[in-house]
C-alpha cells in the first residue's frame, strides 16, 4: 500500500494548490446563465479571477461581496444581500453560486440562515434566480474539494427530490475538475454515438470552450448545463461519476432521486476505457460503434509504438489527488516509474491506490527535493521554475496553465485521449535525448575518469 507522508513544514516554500473557492467558482461556471459570487474581500476574488482568465484566455464572469474591515468584525450579511440584489438587477442570472472564503468562514457566520432571510425578504425581486451556497474556506482542501462541494450544493438545492419516471437513454455525467473542455466534449460525443442522451454537470465544454456570442455581450456564463437540466436529473437511468472526489455528489444524487451511480477513478488508459465502453454498451443495449472500435485499435498501435520510450523512465508528478492517480496509473502502465509524487491534500482515499511507494502532501518545494534525477516533471505552469533549476523537461497539466495556448483543448481520456498522451510524452522524451558517450556504456570507464 502506498505510504502517505503528511505535511511537516510550517508554511509552503513554493505553493502548489489553488483554493477551494476557486474550485467551486469553476464548477458554477459550468452552468448556463450563472455567475460565481465570492463572499469575502476583493482580493480573494481578484486572485482567483486572474488565474481563471489566464488559464482559459476568456472573459470569466465573477463578483465579490467586497467585505471591508467593519463587515469583517460585525458580520457580512448586509454585503451579501447587497451583492445578490445588485447582480439580480444588473445581470439577471439564472444561478448565483455563493463561494465562501476564509475571511468569513473564520468568523463562523451562519450563511445558510443569512441566505434564507435574504430570499424571504426579497422573494419577488429574486424570482427566477437560484441561489446556491458552497461552504469553501481557503484554509481547508483545494480546488478538487471546492469543485465537489459546489456540485453537491447544486444537487441539494436544485434537483427535484423523489423517484421520477426514468428516461431509458438519459445519463448523468459528473465529471471531475481535471477533465478538460475537450475531454467533456469528447465524452458527450462518445455517449451520443451509442444513442444515449448525456447531461453533464458541470459542463465547461459549453461555457468555456472559446466561442463568442454572435450578437451581444453576456454578463453571465453562456452555455453549459441549464438549471432545468439540474432539476430533472432524477429522470436519468444512470449516473456516471469520474474521480473519487465526485463520489459524494453521486451519493447525494442517489439519495435524493434513487438514480444509481458507477464511479470511475480515471478514464485514461486501455483498461478503464474498456470498462467505460462496456457500461455504455450495457445501458444502450448496443455494440460499440465502428468509430469506437477503430479508436481502440489506434490506441493499441500507439501502445506498441510508445512503450519503447517509456520503459524505465522516472517521472515526478505534482497534482491534485485524482489527477495524480490518473497520471500515475497512465505512466506506470507504460513501464515508467514514479519516484516523486506530491499532492495538495493527504486526506483523499484515492491516494492509497496511487502506484508509487509514497505520496507527499506538500508543495513544489518538496518536488525539487524528491525529483532530482527524474526524466520528466508533470505539473501545472507554476512548476516551470523547478523544472528549470533541475534541468528536467516539464509537461504541463492541470490548473493553472497560463504560459501555453490550447491547454483546455487537449484530450486526456478514452482511447483517443490516451493515444494523444502517449504521443505527447514520447515526443518530449525524444526531444530531450542525450547523445550517448563511451562513459554511458562503460560504468568502469566512467568511474576512472571521475577520479
Amino acid at each position: 500500500m502506498t505510504r502517505i507522508l503528511p505535511q511537516t513544514k510550517s508554511a509552503p516554500v513554493n505553493p502548489l494548490k489553488s483554493s477551494q473557492p476557486l474550485g467551486a467558482a469553476l464548477a458554477f461556471l459550468g452552468v448556463d446563465g450563472a455567475i460565481p459570487l465570492f463572499h469575502g474581500s476583493q482580493g480573494c476574488t481578484s486572485f482567483a479571477l486572474v488565474l481563471l482568465v489566464r488559464h482559459f484566455k476568456e472573459a470569466v464572469p465573477s463578483q465579490t461581496t467586497a467585505m471591508d474591515e467593519m463587515a469583517t468584525i460585525l458580520g457580512g450579511m448586509d454585503h451579501l444581500e447587497e451583492a445578490i440584489l445588485n447582480l439580480k438587477t444588473r445581470t439577471n442570472p439564472k444561478l448565483i453560486g455563493v463561494c465562501t472564503t476564509a475571511l468569513v468562514e473564520t468568523r463562523g457566520e451562519d450563511f445558510a440562515r443569512d441566505l434564507a432571510n435574504i430570499k424571504m425578504m426579497h422573494a419577488k425581486e429574486l424570482a427566477g434566480t437560484e441561489i446556491v451556497l458552497a461552504n469553501t474556506p481557503d484554509f481547508h482542501g483545494a480546488i478538487e474539494e471546492g469543485w465537489a462541494q459546489a456540485v453537491t450544493a447544486m444537487l441539494q438545492r436544485i434537483t427535484l427530490r423523489g423517484e421520477r419516471v426514468r428516461q431509458s437513454k438519459k445519463i448523468v455525467i459528473l465529471p471531475g475538475w481535471n477533465l478538460t473542455v475537450a475531454d467533456i466534449e469528447h465524452l458527450r460525443e462518445t455517449m451520443e454515438s451509442f444513442g444515449l442522451k448525456p447531461v453533464v454537470l458541470p459542463d465547461l465544454s459549453g461555457s468555456l470552450d472559446g466561442t463568442v456570442p454572435d450578437d451581444r455581450w453576456v454578463p453571465t456564463t453562456c452555455g453549459g448545463t441549464t438549471v432545468k437540466d439540474i432539476e430533472e436529473l432524477g429522470t436519468s437511468v444512470q449516473c456516471i461519476a469520474i474521480g473519487e472526489h465526485m463520489r459524494r455528489p453521486a451519493e447525494v444524487l442517489q439519495r435524493l432521486t434513487g438514480v444509481p451511480y458507477a464511479l470511475f477513478h480515471s478514464l485514461t488508459g486501455l483498461k478503464e476505457t474498456d470498462r467505460f465502453i462496456s457500461l455504455l454498451s450495457s445501458i444502450s443495449r448496443a455494440p460499440a460503434p465502428a468509430i469506437i472500435r477503430r479508436r481502440r485499435a489506434q490506441l493499441q498501435d500507439a501502445l506498441l509504438d510508445g512503450h519503447f520510450h517509456f520503459g524505465g523512465k522516472k517521472i515526478g508528478i505534482v497534482a491534485e489527488p485524482d489527477q495524480l492517480y490518473q497520471l500515475a496509473t497512465f505512466f506506470t502502465g507504460m513501464g515508467a516509474e514514479i519516484p516523486a509524487a506530491v499532492t495538495t491534500t493527504g486526506t483523499s482515499n484515492i491516494l492509497k491506490k496511487v502506484p508509487a511507494e509514497q505520496v507527499q502532501d506538500g508543495d513544489l518545494g518538496d518536488l525539487e527535493g524528491l525529483a532530482a534525477g527524474a526524466d520528466l516533471l508533470v505539473t501545472h505552469s507554476h512548476g516551470r521554475q523547478a523544472a528549470e533549476r533541475l534541468g528536467i523537461p516539464l509537461m504541463r497539466v492541470g490548473f493553472p496553465i497560463f504560459d501555453r495556448l490550447g491547454s483546455q483543448h487537449k484530450l486526456t481520456i478514452l482511447y483517443q485521449g490516451t493515444r494523444d498522451l502517449i504521443f505527447d510524452v514520447a515526443n518530449i522524451f525524444q526531444a530531450n535525448q542525450h547523445t550517448p558517450t563511451p562513459e554511458s556504456f562503460d560504468p568502469f570507464r566512467k568511474r576512472e575518469t571521475t577520479r
